[in-house]
């Protein structure tokens, strides 16, 4: 029997990439898994390599409407009775020098990062309040805070942003028996790769020397064991902290 048998958990943005790699970890440990994404059909298939361990489901949802997140969630209790296990991993990066960013661009970033955060945490807390298991929230924030990292300016706000969220809740809501904590990992997405494409020496220079173990995570074995371990029994006494799962490219204080 695995960690997480019989809980429900949702995961935003996970048709590719971190999110689906911690969908493929919760469910091989046994939880039922909800693919929340605007790719249907990556949703689609990130789900049928789930079935064999669990019972999983694919959903559309515009994380920007919080009308569609609330009709999200309650999809979700209508399939599975509950959801136990929030992870707010989906948003749309953007880069761009800081005095280029445009008021769309910050928007983007802003709308499916913070925004969209507390939109999926306000429509499953009385779920996650009274689930049988504790309820167990996951934020996803990233090692370009402390860094700075140049032509993320929008994006390094949209995750420290999330960073405030999560401490907030983890004082509210410890009292009603849920963890909020934050991951911070370190694995290419789609964007970030062409990002680095463009810039090889940067990945290179600046990167991967800074780690004290250089080589890119893996979104299912590295991020997504060290999910399950902040929404299993192990984490329960555990809230408020970010888990930095990048080689040791970045430390939070």
């Amino acid at each position: 029997m695995g960690v997480l048998e019989g809980r429900v958990a949702i995961v935003t943005g996970a048709a590719r990439g971190v999110g689906a790699g911690i969908a493929r970890a919760f469910a091989k440990e046994g939880a039922r898994v909800v693919v929340v994404d605007l790719d249907e059909e990556g949703a689609a298939g990130v789900v049928a390599e789930l079935t064999p361990y669990a019972e999983a489901l694919a959903l559309r949802c515009d994380i920007r409407d919080s009308a569609q997140v609330d009709a999200c969630v309650a999809s979700v209790v209508a399939r599975f009775g509950s959801v136990d296990v929030l992870v707010n991993n989906a948003i749309d990066a953007v880069s761009a020098r800081f005095e280029e960013t445009t008021d769309d661009e910050l928007d983007r970033v802003l709308d499916t990062g913070p925004k969209a955060t507390l939109y999926f945490m306000r429509a499953c807390f009385a779920h996650l309040r009274d689930s049988g298991y504790g309820g167990r929230v996951i934020n996803l924030r990233s090692g370009s805070e402390p860094q700075g990292l140049a032509g993320f300016g929008a994006y390094v706000a949209s995750k420290a942003a999330v960073a405030g969220l999560t401490r907030v809740a983890a004082r509210e809501w410890g009292r009603h028996g849920i963890t909020v904590n934050n991951l911070a990992p370190f694995v290419l997405s789609e964007g970030a790769r062409s990002y680095f494409d463009e810039r090889p020496e940067e990945l290179e220079k600046i990167i991967l020397k800074t780690m004290s173990v250089p080589r890119l995570g893996d979104a299912e074995h590295d991020v997504g064991r060290a999910a399950v371990y902040l929404a299993g029994p192990d984490a329960s006494y555990v809230t408020g902290v970010t888990l930095s799962v990048d080689g040791g490219g970045s430390f939070f204080s």
